[in-house]
Parts: C-alpha cells; sequence; structure tokens
C-alpha cells in the first residue's frame, strides 16, 4: 500500500459525472493514505456535453473565465483541479478529443495550471498517474518531472475508433516509457508486459469499499463491528467477523490449530484484508451453508478457489489445502491484483433454490445475471444478408455451402495468418472458396450479398445469458451497471458482458449445475431406502481397495471424468493405489501433457528410473514420480531454490503459462542467481529452467484437479459398493438422452445387472433398484407418462398395496392425473405385464363400438370412483351398493416379437425386453463390421470390403430429375443407426431388399472417391456389393460346424443325446468334431463322412441348453 506520498491523478472523465470512473474510485483509494490532486480533462466540447447538468457546465465556464476558483477541496488529503485550458483548437474537436490533444503547445497550457495547482499545494516528488491520454501523459512527464510516472490503459478503448486506428500503433511507446503500467483486463496486461516488465492488472468501476458500506449487504453482528468504518467506510468489522468465522471453523476442520495451520491462515487472511475482499468470502459463505441447510449438494471446489485455507474453513470448499499442498496465492495474490473468482457447483436440480435464495437475501433489484452476446458467424451473415437485400432463398443456401469452415474475413484477407487458413484447407474446399470469390467479383445482388455479408460478420446479432455467471451489488444495480430483462425470467442481465462485468470491479460468482452431484445425492437416496445405510459421500474413506480395483480394471464408464476408453487404457496400465495417482491422471489427460503419461506410468512400476534434476526437488516431485505435472510445482519450487516470495511464484507461473517473455527474461536471472547462492548447481538451474519454460504452458492447477478427483472417487466407490444403486442413478441423470441410456445399460449387462422395462408394482418416477438387486425403469422414462401420472400411481400404492389388475388400477388411481394417454405408453412400454389375467394386446383390443378395452376399463374405474365419492345415501343411512360389473377381457392373439418390440420402442426410444436382432446373434458372427465403423471418417476404410447386418426401419424410394430410380434407407444395429444412399445400377439390382422391418446381411467395398478434371479427389464412395435377408445367411456362408469336447466328457448318454439333437436336424453342412485331453495336451479333430446337417438357430440353441460348445466355419 502506497502512503504518506503525493500523487496527481489525472483522469479521462470529470469528477461531477454521477457514475465514478475508474480513476476517481483510485484517487479516493489514494486518498486514504496520501495527499490526492485530481485533475479534470481539459475542457473540450465533447467535456461539456458529457456533463450531467446546466449547472456543471456554467461552472467550468466560469472557472475559465477566472470567476471562480479552479482548485477546491473536496475531501479529506482530496483536491480537485479544473484546469482553465480551452484553445479554438481543442473546442472544435468531436467526441473522442482527448485522445487528439498531443500537440505540445496545448500539454505545455495544461501543465501550466497543473504547475499553479502544485505550487499552490506544496506538493513535493509526487506521483503522477494518467489515465488512458497517451502521448498527454507523455508530454505531462516531460514537462512536470514526477518522481513516479504511472499509465493506466483501459480495455474499453478497444471500441473508440481512435484507438482501432493508431493505438496498437502508439501505446507500445507509451507503455514503454511509464515506470509503471495498470490495465484492467488480462488481455492488456499481457500486450503491456510485451514492452513493460512493470504490468499489472487492476479492477474497474465500482469502489469496492461499498460492500460493507451500511452492513446492508452483510449482517455483521455487533461485537464485531468497528466505529472506524462508519467514519472511513472501511471493511475492519468484516475482517474481524470473518476472521472470527475463520478460526471457530479451523477448531472443527483440524482439532488443534497448529503454529504452522495459524501462520497459513493469518497470511491468508491478510491477504483478504490488504486486497479488500472479506466481504466477497462472507457472502460466498452465507449462500453455501444456507444451500447445504437446503439439502442441495455442493461440490467440493473448483478452481483455484480450492487453494485457500479460509474457503475450506468456511465450508466453502471441502478438500483441504495444507494436505494436498495447494496454493492460495494462486486464487488471491497481492503482487497481482484481480477479483477473486470462486466458481461453486450445485447439484442441477438444486441451483435454481440456491439463486432464489440469494435474490431473496439481497434483493431482486441487486442480483443479475450476466449477459452474452452473439455474434453473426460467416454462414448467417451471408444469410441474414441475403434476406435484406431479396437473394432468394436457394441462392443464399448455395452461396453458405460454398463457405468453408474459416471466417469470411479469412477468405478475402491477404494477410499471412489469412492465407495460412486458406492454405489448410482440403482441395475441394478451395475450389469452393474460388468459386465464391468469383461471385464476389460481380455486379449482381448475390455478389454484393458476398461483400456486404463480409463486413457484417463478427457484428452482434442477439442476446442471451451466461449459463452460470451472477453478480450482487449492494444497492440497487442500476447504480453500477446499465441492465436489461432477461429472456423467460424475471431476473436482471447486465448489459455488459462477461469480461466487461470483470474488469468493472463487481462482485460476480459463477453458480453452475453439476449432474454428477445429484447423482451422487440420488445414490445416497437409493442406498438409504433399500439397506437402511445412510453414507456420507464427504468422509468416503481413500484407501478403499474396491474402489482401486474398479480403476485398475478401467471399469470407469459412469465415472465423472475417468469414463473415456483412452483413460479406461491408460487406467488399466497404471494400476493406480493411492488418491494421488488420480489427482496426476486428472490433469496429464488432456492435450501437451498427454505425452507424459506413459512416462509417469512407467516410472509408478519401477520400469523407468525417477530422477530429480536437484536432491531438494524430492520434497515436492515425489508425488508424480519426478514429473512436473502441476502448476503448483513450479510456484513451490520456485520459493524452495531461489527464495521466491509467494506473490513472485504466482506471477513466474502466470508468466510461463502465457509466455510472457519479458517478464521472463526479468526473473530468469534472479532465480539463477538466488538459486546458485542457496549452493544448487547453476547449470542444472539453466536446464530445469528450460523444463518449466516447456512444460509450464501444459501444467495444470491442481487445486481444480484435486476436486474433480475426489469427485471422480466418490462415483467410484458408489459404483464398487453399490453397483446397482449407482447405475439406476446414473441412468435416471440421463433419461432424456436415449443413446446415453442404451449405452450405460450396456455396461449394465457386462455388470451382470439385469435391467427390467417398467412395472407399475415396482417402479418409481426414476429407475430405482428392486429387492432382487435388478435395475428397474423409472415410469417417467416413457414417453406420453406425465410426472403426476407417476406420482398418482405410487401414492396409492404406497397407501393401500400393490395392484393386481387393470380394473384395481382403475378403481384406485386418481384418473384425472393418471389418463389414457399415460396408460396408453404404459402398456406398451410392459408396466402392465405383472398382471397375469391380460397380455399387451387385449388392451387395444376394440369391441363392436370401436372402443378399446383399455378404455372400457377406465370407463368402468371413473364410474366406480363417482360413485364412491358421492353424496347419496339411501334412506337408511347406509351408503351406496350400486356395483358395476367389470368388462370382459377380451381374447385376441398375443403380439408377435416385432410388434411387442416396436411398440416397446415407440414409447421408450430403445427395445427393453429384447431386440429383434437376438433371433439373429449367430448369423451376426459373420460381420466384420458395424454401423459404428461408418459414423465418422470412412476413408480410412478405402480398399477395405465391410461386412454387416441390421434391421430397416426406414426406407424411401425417390426418382431422380433425370428419371432414374435410388433410395434412401436407414439400418439400425445393436448400439448405432445410419442412414445410406444407394443409385444406379445397384439400387435396380437390390432395392427388392429394401422393405421396412427386413433384417438384412450387407456386403460393400469403400471406394475412393471421382477425381475430377482439376484432379481433385472426393470424398470416399460407398460400394454395395451384395445384401442378404440374415434368415438366409445360415445356409449360405456357414459351411461347418465343429463341436468341441474334452475325453472327460465322452460317456454314453453325453453321445446319445448329441446324436438325437444332430438326427433331427439332417442338412447339407459338414460336421466335425474338436476332441481333447487336458491331462495329456493332446487334441484331435474328426469329421464325420457320413452325417450332414443343416446348422440352423434352433440347433444352435439346443446345443448351447445341453452345454456343449461349438463353432462355426
Amino acid at each position: 500500500m502506497i502512503k504518506g506520498k503525493d500523487i496527481i491523478v489525472v483522469g479521462i472523465q470529470a469528477w461531477d459525472i454521477e457514475i465514478g470512473s475508474n480513476c476517481k474510485n483510485i484517487a479516493l483509494e489514494f486518498a486514504k493514505n496520501n495527499r490526492v490532486l485530481y485533475v479534470n480533462p481539459p475542457m473540450t466540447r465533447a467535456v461539456m456535453r458529457s456533463q450531467s447538468n446546466k449547472e456543471t457546465i456554467q461552472k467550468r465556464t466560469r472557472i475559465k473565465n477566472g470567476q471562480e476558483d479552479d482548485l477546491v477541496e473536496i475531501g479529506p488529503n482530496l483536491w480537485n483541479l479544473y484546469p482553465k485550458t480551452l484553445t479554438e483548437s481543442i473546442n472544435s474537436i468531436p467526441v473522442h478529443a482527448i485522445f487528439k490533444f498531443l500537440n505540445k503547445k496545448n500539454a505545455i497550457a495544461y501543465a501550466n495550471d497543473i504547475k499553479s495547482a502544485v505550487s499552490r499545494l506544496d506538493f513535493k516528488n509526487f506521483i503522477l498517474f494518467n489515465d488512458s491520454s497517451m502521448f498527454l501523459g507523455l508530454h505531462l512527464k516531460a514537462l512536470l518531472q514526477p518522481l513516479t510516472y504511472a499509465y493506466y490503459m483501459r480495455d474499453y478503448l478497444v471500441k473508440v475508433p481512435y484507438w482501432q486506428k493508431h493505438g496498437e500503433r502508439i501505446e507500445p511507446l507509451v507503455v514503454e516509457k511509464a515506470d509503471v503500467v495498470l490495465t484492467n483486463s488480462e488481455f492488456f496486461e499481457d500486450f503491456c508486459r510485451q514492452y513493460n516488465a512493470n504490468s499489472y492488472m487492476v479492477g474497474q468501476g465500482c469502489d469496492v469499499s461499498h460492500f460493507s458500506d451500511d452492513g446492508e449487504t452483510i449482517k455483521i453482528p455487533d461485537e464485531f463491528k468497528d466505529r472506524k468504518d462508519l467514519e472511513d467506510k472501511g471493511k475492519r468489522g468484516e475482517n474481524n467477523f470473518l476472521k472470527h468465522l475463520t478460526f471457530v471453523g479451523a477448531k472443527k476442520r483440524y482439532g488443534e490449530i497448529t503454529a504452522a495451520i495459524k501462520e497459513r491462515l493469518d497470511f491468508e487472511l491478510s491477504v483478504i484484508e490488504k486486497t479488500g475482499y472479506p466481504g466477497y468470502f462472507l457472502i460466498v459463505e452465507d449462500f453455501i451453508r444456507e444451500a447445504r441447510n437446503m439439502d442441495v449438494a455442493v461440490g467440493p471446489g473448483r478452481g483455484s478457489a480450492a487453494g485457500s485455507v479460509v474457503a475450506y474453513c468456511l465450508w466453502i470448499t471441502n478438500i483441504d489445502p495444507i494436505k494436498y499442498d495447494l496454493l492460495f496465492e494462486r486464487f488471491l495474490n497481492p503482487e497481482r491484483i484481480s477479483m477473486p473468482d470462486i466458481d461453486i457447483d450445485f447439484d442441477d436440480e438444486g441451483r435454481g433454490r440456491v439463486m432464489d435464495y440469494v435474490i431473496n437475501k439481497y434483493g431482486a433489484n441487486q442480483v443479475a445475471q450476466i449477459i452474452t452476446y452473439g455474434t453473426m458467424a460467416a454462414k448467417s451473415s451471408i444469410r441474414d444478408t441475403a434476406r435484406v437485400l431479396d437473394l432468394p432463398l436457394f441462392e443464399a443456401d448455395r452461396i453458405a455451402k460454398l463457405i468453408p469452415n474459416i471466417k469470411l474475413k479469412n477468405i478475402f484477407g491477404e494477410d499471412a495468418k489469412s492465407k495460412g487458413k486458406v492454405a489448410g484447407l482440403r482441395a475441394e474446399e478451395k475450389v469452393m472458396i474460388e468459386e465464391l470469390k468469383t461471385i464476389s467479383l460481380g455486379m449482381g445482388v448475390d455478389s454484393e450479398t458476398i461483400n456486404k455479408a463480409t463486413i457484417l460478420e463478427g457484428s452482434v446479432r442477439n442476446t442471451g445469458i451466461h449459463a452460470c455467471g451472477v453478480i450482487i451489488t449492494p444497492s440497487d444495480i442500476t447504480n453500477y451497471v446499465p441492465v436489461a430483462l432477461a429472456k423467460d425470467s424475471d431476473m436482471y442481465v447486465t448489459q455488459f458482458d462477461n469480461s466487461v462485468v470483470e474488469s468493472a470491479g463487481l462482485l460476480k460468482m459463477d453458480f453452475l449445475g453439476l449432474k454428477t452431484l445429484t447423482l451422487i445425492k440420488d445414490t445416497v437416496k437409493i442406498v438409504k431406502a433399500k439397506h437402511n445405510v445412510a453414507l456420507d459421500p464427504e468422509n468416503f474413506p481413500l484407501d478403499d481397495e474396491k474402489t482401486y480395483e474398479l480403476f485398475q480394471k478401467g471399469e470407469t464408464v459412469g465415472i465423472f471424468q475417468y469414463e473415456s476408453p483412452g483413460m479406461q487404457k491408460h487406467m488399466r496400465s497404471l494400476k493406480p493405489t493411492v488418491f494421488a495417482d488420480l489427482i496426476a491422471m486428472n490433469a496429464l489427460y488432456r492435450p501437451g501433457p498427454m505425452e507424459y503419461i506413459p512416462s509417469f506410468i512407467n516410472r509408478k512400476h519401477g520400469t523407468e528410473d525417477i530422477e530429480y534434476d536437484l536432491p531438494a526437488m524430492e520434497e515436492y516431485l515425489a508425488e508424480t514420480y519426478g514429473i512436473t505435472v502441476y502448476q503448483e510445482q513450479v510456484m513451490l519450487l520456485s520459493q524452495k531454490l531461489a527464495d521466491f516470495t509467494k506473490g513472485e511464484a504466482d506471477v513466474l507461473r502466470k508468466a510461463m503459462g502465457k509466455k510472457q517473455i519479458a517478464v521472463l527474461d526479468k526473473m530468469k536471472p534472479k532465480f539463477i542467481e538466488q538459486a546458485a547462492v542457496n549452493g544448487h548447481d547453476a547449470e542444472k538451474l539453466e536446464k530445469i529452467w528450460k523444463d518449466w519454460e516447456a512444460f509450464a504452458s501444459y501444467a495444470f492447477n491442481k487445486s481444480h484437479s484435486t476436486c474433480y478427483a475426489w469427485i471422480a472417487y466418490q462415483t467410484a466407490y458408489l459404483k464398487a459398493h453399490y453397483p446397482a444403486e449407482y447405475m439406476a442413478s446414473v441412468l435416471s441423470n440421463n433419461m432424456n438422452d436415449i443413446k446415453s441410456v442404451s449405452f450405460f445399460m450396456e455396461e449394465c449387462r457386462r455388470m451382470g445387472l439385469a435391467v427390467l422395462g417398467p412395472d407399475l408394482n415396482e417402479s418409481y418416477l426414476k429407475f430405482s433398484v428392486n429387492k432382487e438387486g435388478a435395475v428397474r425403469f423409472g415410469m417417467a422414462a416413457v414417453k406420453g407418462v406425465g410426472a403426476s401420472a407417476v406420482r398418482a400411481i405410487i401414492k396409492e400404492r404406497k397407501e393401500n398395496g400393490n395392484f393386481t389388475s387393470i380394473f384395481d388400477l382403475a378403481k384406485r388411481v386418481d384418473l384425472r392425473a393418471a389418463n389414457k394417454k399415460s396408460f396408453d405408453s404404459l402398456v406398451k412400454a410392459g408396466a402392465f405385464d405383472s398382471f397375469s389375467d391380460t397380455h399387451r394386446a387385449q388392451y387395444f383390443s376394440t369391441d363392436e363400438k370401436g372402443l378399446t378395452f383399455l378404455e372400457r376399463a377406465m370407463k368402468f374405474g371413473s364410474k366406480f370412483q363417482e360413485n364412491k365419492n358421492s353424496a347419496q345415501v339411501s334412506m337408511f343411512g347406509e351408503a351406496s351398493t350400486v356395483q358395476f360389473p367389470e368388462p370382459d377381457i377380451p381374447e385376441c392373439e398375443t403380439w408377435g416379437t416385432m410388434e411387442l418390440l416396436s411398440q416397446e420402442k415407440e414409447v421408450i426410444g430403445i427395445y427393453i425386453s429384447a431386440h429383434p436382432l437376438d433371433d439373429f446373434k449367430n448369423e451376426m458372427i459373420f460381420c466384420n463390421a458395424s454401423l459404428r465403423h461408418f459414423k465418422g471418417d470412412i476413408g480410412k476404410y478405402v480398399g477395405m470390403n465391410l461386412s454387416f447386418a441390421g434391421i430397416i426401419s426406414d426406407v424411401q424410394h425417390r426418382v431422380s430429375k433425370a428419371g432414374k430410380g435410388w433410395a434412401l434407407f436407414t439400418i439400425e444395429d445393436y448400439n448405432d443407426s445410419n442412414e445410406f444412399r444407394i443409385f444406379g445400377e445397384e439400387y435396380l439390382k437390390l432395392k427388392h431388399f429394401l422393405v421396412p422391418n427386413s433384417f438384412l446381411f450387407v456386403r460393400s467395398t469403400i471406394q475412393p472417391g471421382w477425381t475430377n478434371k482439376e484432379g481433385v479427389t472426393g470424398e470416399p464412395r460407398l460400394k454395395f456389393t451384395e445384401m442378404k435377408l440374415l434368415h438366409d445367411i445360415m445356409d449360405e456362408l456357414c459351411k461347418k460346424i465343429t463341436i468341441n469336447i474334452s475325453l472327460e466328457e465322452i460317456k454314453e448318454n453325453t453321445i446319445l443325446n448329441l446324436e438325437t439333437v444332430l438326427k433331427n436336424n439332417p442338412g447339407k453342412q459338414s460336421l466335425h468334431f474338436n476332441i481333447w485331453d487336458a491331462k495329456e495336451k493332446i487334441e484331435v479333430n474328426l469329421p464325420s463322412r457320413n452325417t450332414k446337417i443343416k446348422i440352423s438357430s434352433e440347433l444352435l440353441t439346443t446345443l448351447e441348453q445341453q452345454k456343449f460348445d461349438y463353432k462355426l466355419n
């Protein structure tokens, strides 16, 4: 903190305007401990126009004419100077005149006004602080000779035309000559550091002291308040209260507060006090505590905030930073001042309730979400421009389709970057670009569309709402930021987007909805309901063998952040045994550091030596087997080896990550020299520095990795110990994505868990686990069944027991909530299958009036309920005994397998009870591909013959303009569906196979694309060579069957059984026997010369039932 100095602040905005600028707030902050002169901008016409009222304008005019004093004391240690400078040339300048106030003549006149004030105030060795006026500041530096010249650069300048034209050229000259540079965005901090290492980011906009101005936003108990806060708007009360809560929490977290823990807490609290953010921690602690009281799951932490022990002691985070070597200065660094940013994960179902609490607590007029601005992309700018210019829609589409995945500005740009992007395109895309350029050179509406669209590209087109960002202000939000009303919400949204809101110094936090937290919470509830075991995920033991076994086997489908095939492969190789392994893999499994994974695995298993450049490095690199994985390791080692301060270590971390050459060049000699003084070899220090520079841009934030590894561990623990309950939760939380449901059902099958369809007597709203340990479908997963219908069924079942028939159901359930459409869908899904006296087809059988049995049953139930609820009573006081006969159950055939499964799929989206291809599982062995092969780039299969099978779900026969037939058809297999097109002779030859619900075996070849006259090769082509019905495959493709029998199993009964089975299936295919003796390790293949058989699904099923092993060829 600067104290006891004389400071001149040259502002870009007049002091009198209603909303204070950042310079005004900085002047107020400086005045707390220094003497400050605030210099208003020169009196240009633009400045005169910007004043808030006529009185102010008249005042400035009186000052100019000498009728009023130009130097006014406006507060303790704070004076305001209204310069008299106003020349004809300046007076005629437009709005952004301040940027053109560059010539020395005007600067001298301006400087003379300041010198006069400096003399009257007796300022000595003053600091000159200049806000964004570029060369003006340099003129003033030369004319006033300050002790230090600080230049302040703000990010809004990029929107000013003068800066866009000259700023990037002029600004580096100004930045270079300043003693220190401050800016309000990370982008400009990086920009400035290229020219001046003493460049730092500070917040902009509101005075953060507002956040405790009257105690209304944050309630501070009286015993912690300090009267001095009322005098100087300080934050002593907030700091006192935060310290109290922190040490109370520390006692609960750690039991004994050791000297090391106290030192860390004192350090963090002192930084929070110096940077002025105690209120931020108190607000976050308040709504997180309330979230837990509302039974909303809260994540363990996220990002660098998990490095704060204060946050851990306030239960803002749940990961102990001391235990895992997480660093506070990575989050809040006094030497790199920036707003704290605590991102909080809530379960996605409870996030809204927490936001409601914040709105109610702090007021709807003090809470807002953050706006986002959508811009015109290349294709949308073409279509929008075409609409305005009345270019026909088909023409607009044709032009839009010529644009590859790059910007129009790159297509028509002449700079090296644009040419590089065009050069990286495929040959056919380059041809499209040439056509686009040719059109643009024309004189028609189409060329005008392209040229206007190129100008419009990148313009703001629409607004949205930031997914999770929320700001809270100390009083009415409109005092700090312009607002608008959000779509479909009563909440305000800021008119500033995320980057501006942050740089404006507003209190921002991210409320994130994390589905995994809902999943964990749901699993805990199912376990409690089924086993009466109360699980606490926050206290799962970190040394659980079953959990690590699951990771070691790579069985991590459904495990947070560890479920990708690549991660599963690395888990199987790594075989993690400690939590640190999981943290490291979470950090390494991303582009860049991924190349270190093999070495990490080898070092863990001892197949590669663990080496440290210096023995002193082992302390922080041992957990990652000598490999630098985390940014925190670089920070800790720079402190240990070279005595860097905590702040310097964080600046080094950021400079390496963002490749800030000027900063690194300044810090490297210091690192080498100070580490050498500590006795470390200079040559090795050079190597360490070089390694850090190479890897630091990849190194990951350990705080974030630790938090998410902990969530992953919790999910793995639940899957290992309560697999059915966990998978039921996984399925419930993916109910709206049928592909995910299908994927996770496949994982259930792999785990040996049965997944049963919905059932009226067992199912709940979501997926659940029944008494036998099988996963049962949730009724809400059925299309057409509303949550109210499901709740009505469950309520009645809980109160009065299971339903025994359709009539029992119709009599008992509230038919206003559970209507015909709901029952219709539940029947098709199989939810009524537990009623033994009816089958699915009967519910849809119609009578002579055209009413289905289901409709008649519901009418019966409705009449029964009306009678029961009526107030009619007989003259003797007894309830009415009117009896309604149950409708007759119709006799009809059951649905065939295909009908039953197709109805099932219609209401659920997937097949549950079976799959149509199950009858052809033996035929499927003749396929060497699946539909998955056609999903991505088929270029890698060029020249290959691919055979696949499936069921045709859709066919569209069409005729081209030339009068030739072709078809679109969709085939489905177990996991995917794919649309194919067939033309020409292939279509004529194979079209009779293209019938909906046909089971097809398809042979195809992937051929190279056609090459045009220019030598450009198109996309690879799929050629269909043969199609067969799956029913016929066994006869045509299977040549023989080999039955495998061990010598021990050759007994009279076995031979007789086998002989009977084979004789009942005579045919033309060969029969072989493979006899082996396990003891002697002898194997003999015996062909049957006399017996020929017919290999069919029935035969193979019989062999399986009798436990005979076989192989088809």
